[in-house]
């Protein structure tokens, strides 16, 4: 797949949240049919982050998750699950985000 390089501005956001491009494997990861929605979701979601201070990034902006899942026609089950699997992949990206190289 087609991948477009990163601009200045794009390092200059990764290095605000203390990444650089070694950050990111150059490997390619399937997508299941069953997570397209959820994968698609966060990735509209990738600059709605909550910071404290000092702590750096501590989560999603939950306001954002909402109004985009209400926008989505689901029924009470998807909604649940696709927060669900956005709090999954929050976690992940969290700790991938707050592990500190030796």
């Amino acid at each position: 797949m087609y991948e477009p390089a990163l601009t200045e501005k794009d390092r200059a956001d990764m290095a605000a949240v203390g990444l650089t491009e070694d950050d990111y494997p150059d490997e390619e990861v399937e997508l299941w049919p069953e997570n397209v929605q959820a994968y698609n979701l966060f990735m509209a979601l990738r600059t709605q982050w909550r910071a404290a201070g000092m702590m750096g990034l501590i989560g999603l902006d939950y306001n954002t998750l909402f109004h985009k899942m209400d926008r989505m026609t689901l029924s009470p089950e998807e909604y649940l699950d696709l927060e669900d699997d956005i709090r999954v992949m929050e976690r992940a990206a969290l700790a991938a985000m707050h592990t500190k190289d030796d």
